[in-house]
């Protein structure tokens, strides 16, 4: 890894994980319900995520837990849901 987690701008992190967690969603065929539902999370809580916010201009901080049931659900790893620290982004 060339930096730290924190070298990165938080709000575009969390945005392509959310566009991350969008594409595996429907990739599996599923509705945001579908996912809230299985993960036990509400579906307002997904559809911040899939955002990338907890509140507007406030990026989201799911926690592992959240994470560990998103991958379960959609069947793909953690991995394939959180954005990459080696590739550089705008700040």
């Amino acid at each position: 890894m060339t930096g730290l987690a924190f070298d990165y701008p938080w709000m575009t992190y969390m945005g392509e994980f959310g566009a991350n967690l969008r594409r595996a969603r429907l990739d599996a065929g599923l509705t945001q319900e579908d996912v809230a539902v299985s993960a036990r999370i509400s579906l307002f809580t997904y559809q911040k995520l899939e955002k990338g916010e907890s509140n507007p201009g406030t990026p989201a901080n799911p926690r592992l837990q959240t994470l560990l049931a998103l991958s379960a659900v959609l069947g793909v790893s953690i991995e394939d849901l959180v954005p990459d620290l080696d590739r550089p982004r705008e700040s």
